[in-house]
């Protein structure tokens, strides 16, 4: 599910669950699993996909399937693991090998440095055009990630962007060959994990407070999120997503 390597006291994870990595309970799990024992060996990060995909987001599938209890324990997992990528102490580098959509976007905008491929690729958060709402914490990573003046047009069209548009608006730090993102993204997380690591977890913290307060006090929004995840019209929007972009749910 999660293929781990070191390379020169980089810790290197590569997302390797199902045909695109869509997350579900166990990845999550698997995901946050990893991080304690990184965090507690104190290394620094780089996180990929396998061939052409980073994550193409939540497993839909599985929503449908499991229903309401499912959807209950994804939600909470989700919020778990995209808070504990987001303040992750040590330097957490995404290398985006390929399609990063949705969830698999907002997992790219919890590391501290983003390598894209500067190829073809789909990059965003389409989550208004599947039909389903934005939990608190995903939406307040990709707001932290993305420049102020894209953001608005971004979540509320769901455009997808590739590689050096990322770049070239700013969504992305380095945009690199396909066959490099994975060594280069390396080398940025052994260059940040050079600096003391005391400053370095200082400095993340207040990078990120700001964005971690809002997320404090948006509970009715997060209430009124988890609702509408939950209704059977947006079981209805999954469902045609699924036979319109798939041809079958």
């Amino acid at each position: 599910m999660i293929e781990r390597e070191e390379r020169d006291g980089v810790v290197l994870l590569r997302m390797n669950h199902g045909k695109v990595s869509a997350l579900d309970i166990e990845l999550l799990e698997c995901i946050v699993g990893e991080l304690d024992r990184a965090e507690t060996d104190g290394a620094p990060l780089v996180l990929t996909g396998t061939g052409k995909i980073f994550s193409a987001g939540v497993d839909l599938y599985r929503v449908l399937d499991g229903g309401t209890p499912y959807l209950d324990r994804f939600l909470d997992m989700l919020d778990q693991a995209v808070r504990r990528l987001f303040t992750y102490s040590r330097p957490l580098v995404a290398a985006v090998n390929g399609h990063a959509v949705a969830g698999g976007w907002v997992v790219a905008c919890a590391a501290d440095y983003r390598v894209v491929i500067d190829g073809p690729a789909k990059l965003g958060v389409p989550e208004l055009k599947v039909g389903v709402a934005f939990p608190v914490v995903p939406l307040e990573v990709v707001r932290h990630a993305t420049p102020s003046h894209l953001l608005p047009s971004m979540v509320l069209t769901g455009r997808l962007f590739n590689g050096d548009e990322a770049l070239l608006l700013g969504l992305a730090d380095e945009a690199v060959e396909n066959t490099r993102v994975v060594a280069r993204a390396c080398e940025v997380a052994a260059e940040m994990g050079g600096i003391d690591p005391v400053a370095f977890s200082l400095a993340k913290r207040q990078l990120r407070a700001p964005t971690l307060e809002k997320i404090r006090r948006y509970t009715d929004i997060e209430t009124a999120a988890r609702h509408l995840w939950t209704s059977e019209g947006t079981r209805d929007r999954i469902r045609k997503y699924l036979e319109d972009t798939v041809g079958k749910s």
